[in-house]
């Protein structure tokens, strides 16, 4: 639970700039490289259909034309030609109007031709249909792409995860870690969902309006261009704008996940010490962060499509009257500037497109540089290959002047040397901060030594794979860990291979488990949530204990596994160590030191480096720490019993 002003406040303010907008858009996008096949495919699909779409205009104007034309026609004189009828404007002093109609195609004394309106019309009606069928098909692959990409994310993400060294969890909160994993990265999908599908359509439209633009009236299309540059400058200046925003968003969302998550996990706590305003303070503050960075980057990149709504009218206007004045010379048909009206509209309405994602883009990218930040941290160092492994797992474990920091200018463990033998239990004691759960962490690798080595059966376990390694150790926390599902399946977690109910029970009476998971509603099929719901804080223990014993390992390995357990359980689990420890070596981290009286050996640990060891009895004849220590638990207490 952070304090106030603590780590929950920690990053950056909305000044913060993406880090690398362009190389992470590029990263984000070289992410579909697997699925290239699918992309040609929605390309060409998409290419098709907006070629198709841009026709549709110009086939309308076409239509228009005839239209127009059998207006015109039936006003003329029948019996004459085109040129007869337009001298017979001039002579009566219309010349303007006889320039306008020199460009339309009618014969004098026709009306319309509604047959082949028809089937202009009808052509534009199945162009229009064969454009949507493949823009159907465009989308579809443009889906499938999208969600196989993220789906690979994901395993990637989750792969990262388990080659992260334990330090890196050490120094990030689980809630912010957690909102990597998923709020960032379904802020991508959402992303991609919403804006590649459009954004290619707008990029393939604006190509195809252009080209349909320049056929039509090369000088119309230059109008048109004319606010092309502007609509850049908008689109680029609300975009370094906002981007910084969208970035402090998703970090913000993290941070307000984490002191949720915390708040949540010891909601206990918080009412126990009164915490509870305080938490609502803190939670305050980062919901307005959160508001603050949400509110700037919408608003910023809100204000995109008004501006370019702005200019997309600018277009039309000056379209319109430039058009206009063609008309009125001859130069355009009406059917003509139609089509170009259509089509000034089919350009700005892209770029508008384009501008308004521009919000969507962001908030993606700002997402995806999390997720790659996440992707490129540094990773335990791989496994030997080839991997070296002991002839026979027996559990001798030796520590060479073994020297660990976590941090490089404050030593921890210095030049530690032991030796235990297979079969053999060793207790480590200490005060807190003594090294004693590092000492465990460095054997089982979860860190790796800055000095020394330690040894498996003779082989540095260093040059071992951690699964070997891990395989042949048992280990029981002091806190405990349960997942979502039966307490036989809770158990089973423990076995590397699948074993059966018989098993599963008999792991449980090892560890005096069985009685009371018989008094629940479904004994070993009781399902119990994450948090253990339905069982008290030692009968956990138990169940992790039973786990233990299940996993059948050369090394066991305790630490404080006994705390939550009353006096009468404890003695019961101290036989049960002793039978599941028979043959087998055992690391066992005890506070309590009523746990550890049966040790072969005790190591007694101070500040990294071990000033004691022996028997319980040499050691309490030897009047030193372990003396003072035992004293100081259960002097008195023995007195009274005795």
């Amino acid at each position: 639970m952070a304090g106030p002003g603590g780590r929950m406040m920690a990053g950056g303010g909305p000044d913060q700039r993406s880090m690398d907008f362009k190389g992470s858009g590029k990263r984000l996008i070289a992410q579909f490289k697997p699925e290239r096949t699918t992309m040609y495919a929605m390309l060409a699909a998409g290419v098709l259909s907006v070629a198709l779409s841009v026709l549709g205009p110009w086939i309308l104007g076409k239509a228009t034309d005839l239209v127009f034309a059998g207006i015109i026609g039936r006003q003329m004189p029948d019996g004459t030609t085109k040129e007869q009828a337009l001298q017979g404007l001039r002579e009566r002093g219309d010349s303007g109007i006889a320039d306008m109609l020199a460009g339309v195609d009618f014969t004098p004394g026709q009306g319309i031709d509604f047959g082949a309106v028809g089937s202009v019309l009808l052509f534009a009606l199945g162009t229009f249909l064969v454009s949507g069928l493949l823009m159907l098909v465009a989308t579809r692959l443009s889906t499938y792409a999208i969600n196989k990409t993220v789906y690979r994310m994901r395993e990637d993400i989750q792969a990262k995860l388990s080659r992260l060294p334990l330090s890196y969890f050490d120094k990030r909160q689980r809630g912010e870690v957690l909102s990597r994993a998923t709020n960032d990265i379904d802020n991508i999908g959402q992303t991609l969902q919403q804006s590649m599908g459009q954004l290619v359509n707008s990029v393939l439209s604006i190509i195809g309006v252009l080209v349909m633009m320049f056929w039509i009236s090369p000088l119309l299309a230059l109008v048109a261009l004319v606010t092309v540059p502007l609509s850049f400058v908008v689109a680029t200046k609300v975009g370094k704008r906002s981007q910084p925003h969208f970035v402090q968003q998703w970090r913000t969302t993290g941070k307000l996940n984490a002191h949720i998550e915390e708040m949540y996990t010891g909601h206990t706590l918080v009412k126990v010490f009164g915490r509870q305003e305080e938490s609502a303070k803190q939670f305050a503050e980062q919901n307005d962060a959160l508001y603050e960075a949400g509110f700037k980057a919408q608003f910023n990149s809100g204000i995109m499509q008004p501006l370019m709504f702005f200019v997309s009218n600018l277009n039309y206007v000056l379209v319109a009257v430039v058009g206009g004045l063609r008309v009125a010379s001859g130069s355009l048909s009406i059917g003509d500037v139609q089509a170009f009206i259509q089509y000034s509209r089919q350009f700005s309405m892209p770029l508008t497109q384009v501008a308004s994602m521009a919000n969507l883009v962001q908030s993606g990218i700002a997402s995806a540089e999390r997720i790659f930040e996440l992707l490129d941290a540094e990773e335990q160092e791989a496994d030997p290959v080839p991997d070296e492994r002991p002839e026979r797992l027996c559990g001798r474990v030796a520590l060479e002047k073994v020297s660990f920091r976590y941090e490089p200018d404050k030593p921890l463990i210095d030049g530690l040397s032991l030796t235990v033998e297979p079969g053999h239990t060793v207790a480590i004691v200490g005060p807190t901060g003594a090294g004693k759960t590092t000492l465990v962490n460095l054997l089982m690798r979860f860190y790796e030594v800055t000095g020394g080595r330690i040894t498996l059966d003779g082989v540095d376990i260093a040059k071992m794979s951690r699964d070997e390694l891990r395989s042949g150790i048992g280990m029981v926390l002091q806190d405990t860990w349960l997942f979502g599902g039966t307490i036989a399946e809770n158990i089973a977690y423990g076995a590397a291979k699948d074993v059966s109910r018989e098993e599963i029970e008999e792991a449980a009476r090892a560890a005096h488990a069985d009685r009371f998971i018989r008094t629940l509603p479904d004994g070993y099929d009781t399902v119990i949530d994450d948090d253990g719901t339905g069982v008290s804080a030692g009968e956990k223990q138990l169940i992790t204990i039973a786990r233990a014993f299940l996993s059948d390992p050369v090394i066991l390995v305790l630490d404080e596994a006994t705390s939550s357990v009353d006096t009468r359980t404890e003695v019961l689990i101290q036989k049960a160590m002793a039978r599941l420890a028979d043959g087998r070596t055992s690391f066992v981290i005890a506070h309590r030191l009523s746990t550890i009286r049966d040790a072969d050996t005790i190591l007694v640990m101070e500040n990294g480096a071990i000033v004691e060891q022996g028997s319980h009895e040499t050691l309490l004849a030897a009047g030193g720490a372990y003396a003072r220590l035992y004293q100081a638990q259960f002097a008195q207490a023995v007195a009274e019993v005795d």
